[in-house]
């Protein structure tokens, strides 16, 4: 009894130092980061985190592939932007502390009037209907200017009423330092939601719903429940995103921003709780830094995406699990060089694989222009032959390294979850 109180006590104060240790890189990170660009990059990392969270409610905890999830943060982001505009007019007396809340409850009224129709049905039903909704939503949008503004949007200011204390939201670290509140209790909020007997019971229904019904469960009401809570903190997400922007068009609802939820959550790694955060940070740094050097960051975005599902399927968080368990045993030294050879023939296939991406962009988007090109500080001609041979044999020559590699490291792999396991059962044995 006093091992399994200690062993309690001791995974209690882990998580203390986790969630302190969370809020701390949140106080101090327009700090360490402190130019404008930075910061607007964080107060969106944050609004991501909230967002990729919220979906994977559906997609990790309960097993729901939604292609519509942007309807939820895109109307909560309408809802908001109405809302403070009316506070500004003098309409709505509400601060605008609490209008991204205003934006939650929108994202619960469209989910309780949505959702009601989506889960009725499982699997690849429920992904289609989530689909129709989507399209439906983001038709509405272009046809009821009152209320969506057409293609112009809805704009407003958020420096409204007398400034509380000094803040007035007009410098972007105030907006920041309320999107970091916000992200802190969310999190707090949907972790606290996966402790939950609903959280569980939706872990249930994902992995067995037969089973579910069974014990006496209605599985589509767990489904819509936690749908439900899905869109409220989605709608948080988008309330916070109005306010950043200060201006909200149809681009929020459309299929391009349910789909990058959907990729940017399964590269974080759907299947932990922490997955989603690293997603989000990926969205930001994919979206404003991948932009910014290459006009071809969907096509490398896509292709990292499918590299993902081939060698990783659980995401970039499964990876620092599993390092970190055998960590845990001293055997990540065995592993290390193979990381590291790794790490050279997917940069060597990379090198190949970019220098012909940049050449094909080139030749479209400077078709009457000149040919030459520089890329990774190597001159490049994008109607030369050599140029593309020799791109096309770095990018097999570091293809059959890394698969030659990885063969030998899935060997080493596979002997260290063996070492592991004798461990294990040696320990149980005592």
């Amino acid at each position: 009894m006093s091992n399994m109180q200690h062993t309690t006590t001791g995974f209690n104060k882990g998580r203390w130092t986790v969630w302190s240790l969370f809020a701390a890189v949140l106080l101090v990170a327009p700090f360490v980061f402190s130019s404008n660009l930075a910061v607007t990059m964080l107060s969106q990392m944050g609004i991501a985190i909230i967002a990729c969270l919220s979906y994977n409610i559906l997609l990790g905890q309960g097993g729901m592939l939604s292609f519509g999830h942007a309807v939820y943060t895109g109307l909560g982001s309408y809802v908001a932007m109405h809302a403070l505009n009316a506070a500004a007019g003098g309409q709505l007396p509400i601060p605008v502390t609490l209008l991204p809340l205003v934006g939650g409850v929108a994202g619960l009224f469209f989910a309780i009037l949505f959702g009601y129709v989506t889960t009725k049905k499982a699997g690849t039903t429920f992904a289609m209907i989530t689909l129709g909704m989507a399209e439906l939503v983001f038709a509405m949008s272009l046809m009821f200017s009152e209320f969506f503004g057409g293609e112009a949007g809805v704009s407003g200011n958020r420096v409204i009423g007398e400034a509380f204390m000094g803040i007035t939201y007009g410098p972007p670290r105030q907006v920041y330092y309320l999107i970091a509140v916000y992200t802190f209790i969310c999190v707090g909020l949907m972790f606290a939601f996966t402790r939950t007997p609903l959280g569980r019971i939706l872990n249930a229904v994902r992995d067995n719903p037969e089973r579910v019904e069974f014990i006496g469960y209605n599985t589509q009401k767990v489904r819509y429940l936690s749908f439900m809570i899905a869109g409220f903190f989605a709608g948080i997400a988008g309330g916070l995103g109005a306010l950043n922007f200060e201006i909200v068009t149809a681009e929020v609802v459309g299929a391009g921003r349910s789909g990058a939820y959907l990729l940017f959550t399964f590269l974080g790694g759907a299947t932990i709780f922490f997955g989603p955060i690293i997603g989000g940070i990926l969205m930001v740094l994919a979206s404003v830094l991948l932009s910014e050097l290459t006009k071809a960051w969907l096509l490398y975005l896509g292709l990292i995406f499918l590299f993902m599902v081939m060698y990783a399927p659980g995401g970039v968080a499964s990876l620092i699990m599993m390092n970190v368990r055998v960590a845990a045993y001293g055997l990540l030294k065995r592993v290390l060089g193979s990381y590291a050879l790794l790490a050279v023939a997917g940069l060597i296939m990379l090198a190949g694989a970019g220098a012909m991406i940049e050449m094909m962009y080139h030749l479209q988007l400077n078709a009457g222009q000149d040919t030459a090109l520089r890329f990774l500080g190597v001159n490049l001609d994008a109607r030369g032959v050599t140029s593309w041979v020799g791109a096309l044999v770095m990018m097999l020559v570091g293809l059959g390294l890394f698969e030659l590699v990885r063969r030998r490291f899935m060997l080493q792999w596979h002997d260290i979850q063996v070492t592991i396991e004798q461990h294990t059962q040696q320990r149980d044995a005592i």
